[in-house]
């Protein structure tokens, strides 16, 4: 994995977590949908590197 791409990753997941957290609060249902999508797609980010350096000859 790149480290700009796990950088990338991870970054999305915090933000994500941070906007799932205070939407959460908040009570913005919205908001915390958002972070929660967010978080996932780092993930899903996280995962397909992995991958392709476990392919990797």
């Amino acid at each position: 994995m790149t480290a700009s791409e796990k950088a990338k990753a991870k970054t999305e997941q915090a933000k994500g977590k941070t906007k799932e957290t205070l939407g959460s609060a908040t009570g913005n249902d919205r908001m915390a949908a958002e972070g929660r999508a967010e978080k996932n797609t780092g993930k899903a980010r996280q995962a397909k590197e992995k991958a392709k350096d476990t392919l990797k000859p």
